[in-house]
């Protein structure tokens, strides 16, 4: 049983790494679009640019404000893992639709990336050092996430631990929307 256990782990370890190398290819895609784009607007419209700028702040204010009325409530599916009847590429595919298809991945990079970039520096250099950091952010969080998956599901199965961390989360992109606004 012990044995049948930890091998049905350790095949569910190895596929959802497969998720997260779809996951980091996507982000690393948004990402790096994300910085040519705003690097493009920086240098031809810079009137755009502070719009795009301010409008991703604006954006974020509204996300801070529904996480922070957010009632607590989280849907946790109990059913079988579906990692373990997925294949690799299914998986990788899954990682990777999930980072390109997010619409909250993409305003938070081309709201958060431009303070970084400087026009008076090479482009490709400032771009690899940020892609670079991004991914290694990611990938940090993504293996807290799959290492304490079940310790989190407990966690976060009662009411008020989700409301703390809708509170803090809230909080935290309530300052980096007004960090945006001021910079």
């Amino acid at each position: 049983m012990t044995l049948a256990l930890s091998l049905g782990m350790s095949i569910g370890v190895r596929k959802t790494c497969w998720m997260m190398y779809g996951e980091l290819l996507g982000v690393a895609i948004v990402a790096i679009s994300s910085v040519l784009g705003v690097a493009t607007l920086m240098l031809n419209s810079p009137l755009m640019f502070l719009i795009l700028k301010l409008v991703g702040a604006c954006y974020l204010i509204y996300i801070a404000t529904q996480m922070w009325l957010n009632k607590g409530k989280l849907s946790l599916n109990q059913t079988t893992s579906p990692l373990l009847q997925t294949d690799r590429f299914g998986l990788f595919k899954q990682g990777f639709i999930t980072a390109i298809a997010n619409p909250k991945g993409w305003a938070f990079m081309v709201s958060l990336l431009p303070p970084f970039i400087d026009d008076s520096h090479a482009l490709p250099k400032q771009l690899f050092v940020l892609v670079v950091i991004i991914l290694f952010c990611e990938f940090i969080c993504m293996c807290i996430y799959a290492t304490g998956g079940k310790g989190l599901s407990l966690l976060l199965a009662q009411r008020e631990n989700v409301k703390l961390l809708n509170k803090i989360s809230a909080f935290l992109m309530f300052c980096i929307a007004i960090w945006l606004i001021l910079s």
